[in-house]
């Protein structure tokens, strides 16, 4: 397929408001364009929020097991010295 065959196609995705197979098309026009090798995207899937830690649900950081808060530093001997 030419570019801009995908093209026609990409964009008549985006209007139709399919924006997983826009942005398909999207990632096989660049890879034509750079000149690599089309790879196979299909088994491919993008990272959901949340995936990695941030975003997600989770109100409070849970410590790791094993962690112990630190002492609090008296503030009369703060900086003073003997």
């Amino acid at each position: 397929m030419d570019i801009e065959a995908l093209r026609r196609q990409m964009e008549a995705a985006a209007a139709a408001m399919d924006f997983e197979t826009a942005g398909r098309l999207r990632d096989q026009i660049s890879m034509l364009r750079g000149g690599g090798a089309v790879a196979d995207t299909t088994g491919l899937t993008r990272q959901q929020p949340g995936a990695m830690g941030l975003g997600t649900s989770q109100q409070r950081m849970t410590p790791p097991p094993g962690w112990v808060k630190p002492k609090k530093p008296d503030p009369m001997t703060k900086g003073r010295k003997r």
